[in-house]
């Protein structure tokens, strides 16, 4: 099983081809997207929102996340964006997004 990862942070990242996309993430992942961007992976990131509150739908999100992805070592050579690829787990994004007021 993997580990269980807890998102409190919303970034934005800035595709090589300049587009961007909001990434519900946390410290760790923010790091590693610094590096990406250091590396050429990707052009940019920035904070949006520290601290997002845990609410019912950021409690599922991390589920779906914790169960579809891994946190990067500090080593990697591809940027794999944490998105949603289910109807679920898109509404979860959507909401959070939205409780956040972003976007």
């Amino acid at each position: 099983m993997a580990a269980h990862i807890t998102l409190d942070l919303i970034q934005e990242i800035t595709r090589l081809d300049g587009t961007t996309y909001f990434d519900i993430a946390n410290m760790v992942m923010n790091g590693r997207a610094e590096l990406a961007a250091i590396n050429g992976l990707i052009k940019e990131v920035r904070i949006i929102k520290l601290n997002i509150p845990h609410s019912t739908a950021i409690g599922q999100y991390e589920d779906y996340v914790s169960d579809h992805y891994t946190i990067p070592p500090e080593k990697f050579d591809q940027w794999v964006e944490w998105l949603p690829h289910d109807d679920a787990s898109q509404q979860q994004y959507e909401t959070i997004i939205k409780e956040n007021h972003i976007g």
